[in-house]
């Protein structure tokens, strides 16, 4: 049946569903409700998502349509080549929405004294600023090149800006080019007028011409490659004679930047004679050039635009500042390893501050009974308090053991250099396995006590980054439960000996156990026929298992609920097939992260936190961990966060049977989900700073008094 699940009428491709996830961050930067410079900056986030899906998820099938060309998607029967010729007529009209996007946000921002501004528009003292500027900033650190018999074709780095000249001489044609070097700001401001700017690109694209001056210019344009980034290790085999991993790694990054091109992008258009020559330098074809009429082909410049506006007009045009809240399970002051050898505590990120964890550990690297911390690693941010709470329980006398996964892809080199860091301060350092990233995200601090031992575990969703705890919504549990924390040790052991077949009591751990028990679970709720429930959030259906025992549910009669923010390979609503199914999305103000699963109802009701999406790479090739709750407390809790993004119909947008989305329709009391939880989690803090009690603060019991009925 799984060969032709194609053919059942209730699947579709992943890359055309991401393609509508990043369609609904764009219409993030459509929406006229959302402020301006959030606008901007959904419009920055659309293009460095879509340049990821190039490099990685494009590249990917580059290569198998060159290698398996006959080879089928299992969701939706397309061979690579089909699916890229899909994918490229699905982009062509992103970019057009882009352009349309920006040319409305960059209009308004004109309004708001924040205005783009081309060469044509300067008068003539302006002229002569920018030329000084140019001849005195910019021409200095230029590496301007003509390709010809003498000088070869340079090896372009992808996603790097250059402009591309056609230039003729003594009837001879030439192209030139010339890097936009990474050293220069992206933008400079006119000295005497501070609202206006230019792009850097711009100012090279109007000096092209000076800068090839004993040739004629025919055309010229902004251009950037995108190389296909998705690199697999080499063979050496792991062992003790490998090659240490982290060399490894650099050369991989090396190869990277060398890697066949699978887009070219334009900042304007061109004639077919220049459009061809781009063909035959690049080996690309046709479908695989894309014009960018309006934006900018590099928009990360969005993110720090509003810091040259008036601090009243910034505040106007951006999201109310929110500052992450004491945890409502922990009150204002009280050490979170101490509590949790009383109670299970959920720290509910970004509503809620991660600081108490990091504290955990520093309050564990001074703590005389402690006598190890084991963590696992896949992001940490630039800057990282974690890290240094680690070295200094190393230099400490702890034992400190750190699984840091280096294969995090984009984030290798950050990986690598910390892992050197956490090294030299007497950390263990482990790098899990050759054919499995270590995705989970787990942390065992082991105590001595009345002659044993007590462990606290922590079991996230979410990476240990302290930046993007900011911004991405994710749940992390603290217990002390010792059932747990055998497990957790347990896991330790079995990822330091490189065994991924260990058995586990209360942790589900992929690629072993995660997968086959949320089947069972799943079984036993399709066994209660109309009676079973399933609700589950996380960011990616891809699984062809999962989404066949969904199927199976729902001809049960089990209600399903799904929160799925990005892909989603299962079309919800097919009659017969799907029906009883429902999927959600929520784009919003912050990336939707978390992952939890629920199995029943009432007492019999079993949930799990995971870093697990329900995708084939995260239950079969990568090493996972799903948590069970125990607590009433951190249950209740988590049941809030589901609930109010159930009632969402601000930014929910609901799967249909044909793979598109619709708003939900509008009610008289609209309800955001994240705006929400905010108050939620402001409204919990003042309350607990005035001593209320559990009760006495419901938990959006307002909320379900006004949906649920007796």
């Amino acid at each position: 049946m799984t060969d032709a699940i194609w053919n059942q009428g209730y699947t579709q491709n992943r890359e055309l569903s991401w393609l509508e996830f990043n369609a609904r961050v764009l219409a993030e930067a459509e929406d006229e409700t959302v402020p301006l410079l959030e606008r901007f900056k959904f419009l920055a986030i659309f293009t460095s998502n879509l340049d990821e899906f190039f490099m990685i998820r494009v590249g990917s099938l580059t290569d198998m349509a060159a290698l398996e060309p006959n080879r089928r998607d299992t969701k939706s029967g397309l061979t690579a080549g089909e699916q890229l010729s899909r994918i490229y007529a699905a982009v062509e009209p992103l970019y057009a929405r882009r352009d349309a996007a920006f040319r409305d946000v960059d209009a308004r921002l004109a309004q708001e004294d924040l205005c783009r501004t081309s060469m044509d528009e300067l008068d003539s003292s302006e002229r002569k600023y920018i030329k000084q500027y140019f001849n005195t900033m910019i021409a200095p650190v230029l590496s301007p090149q003509v390709v010809d018999s003498h000088h070869p074709f340079p090896h372009l780095e992808g996603k790097v800006l250059h402009i591309a000249v056609l230039l003729s001489h003594k009837k001879n044609e030439r192209l030139g080019l010339i890097p936009v070097p990474a050293s220069l700001p992206p933008i400079t401001f006119l000295p005497n007028d501070k609202r206006r700017y230019l792009m850097t690109e711009d100012i090279l694209l109007a000096f092209a011409d000076s800068i090839f001056e004993m040739y004629d210019v025919l055309e010229k344009t902004v251009f950037c490659v995108t190389r296909n980034a998705d690199v697999p290790l080499d063979d050496e085999p792991f062992g003790s004679e490998q090659v240490d991993l982290r060399k490894k790694m650099e050369r991989m990054l090396r190869q990277r930047r060398r890697m066949a091109i699978v887009r070219v992008e334009l900042s304007r258009p061109v004639s077919s004679h220049f459009k061809e020559c781009l063909h035959k330098r690049f080996e690309v074809t046709d479908e695989q050039i894309f014009l960018s009429r309006s934006a900018p082909l590099r928009m990360s410049y969005a993110f720090s635009l509003g810091d040259y506006l008036s601090d009243g007009r910034r505040s106007r045009l951006s999201d109310p500042p929110f500052i992450p809240q004491q945890p409502a399970m922990l009150p204002a002051g009280q050490s979170l390893l101490k509590t949790a050898l009383q109670r299970d505590v959920l720290l509910s990120y970004p509503y809620e501050s991660m600081e108490p964890f990091l504290q955990m550990i520093r309050e564990a690297a001074n703590d005389p009974s402690v006598l190890s911390v084991r963590i696992t690693i896949y992001r940490l941010a630039s800057k990282a308090k974690l890290v240094e709470y680690l070295c200094a329980a190393a230099e400490n006398g702890k034992d400190v053991t750190v699984l840091i996964e280096l294969r995090a892809r984009f984030d290798e080199q950050n990986n690598i250099d910390w892992s050197e860091r956490l090294e030299e301060a007497g950390c263990k350092i482990i790098y899990g396995f050759e054919d499995y990233k270590v995705h989970s995200k787990i942390c065992l601090i082991t105590r001595r006590e009345r002659g044993g031992v007590r462990y606290i575990t922590q079991v996230g969703t979410g990476n240990y980054n302290e930046k993007t705890a900011r911004q991405y919504t994710d749940v992390s549990l603290v217990t002390s439960s010792e059932s747990i924390g055998i497990d957790a040790a347990q896991f330790f052991n079995n990822m330091a000996m490189s065994n991924l077949n260990g058995r586990y009591n209360r942790l589900l751990v992929a690629p072993t156990s995660l997968k086959n028990n949320i089947l069972s679970l799943m079984d036993s709720e399709i066994a209660k026929g109309s009676d079973g429930y399933i609700l589950l959030k996380f960011n990616s259906l891809t699984d062809i298992d999962m989404i066949e025992k969904l199927h199976e549910a729902s001809c049960a009669g089990v209600t399903v609920e799904m929160i799925i923010r990005g892909i989603c390979c299962l079309l919800p609503g097919v009659p017969g097939k799907t029906e009883n199914i429902t999927v959600t999305s929520i784009v919003g103000r912050f990336l939707e992260h978390s992952r939890i699963y629920v199995f029943g109802r009432g007492e019999n009701e079993k949930m799990y936190i995971s870093s697990a999406d329900l995708m084939t790479r995260n239950t079969e090739r990568r090493v996972e961990i799903a948590c069970p709750i125990d607590s009433p407390a951190v249950r209740a809790r988590l049941h809030d966060i589901l609930f109010a993004m159930q009632h969402d119909t601000v930014k929910a947008r609901v799967l249909q049977p044909d793979g598109s989305y619709q708003k939900k329709p509008a009610v008289p009391e609209p309800i955001c989900a994240q705006d929400l939880l905010m108050q939620q989690a402001v409204s919990m803090a003042r309350e607990q700073a005035q001593h209320a009690s559990e009760e006495e603060r419901g938990l959006l019991h307002w909320l379900r008094r006004l949906f649920v009925k007796d």
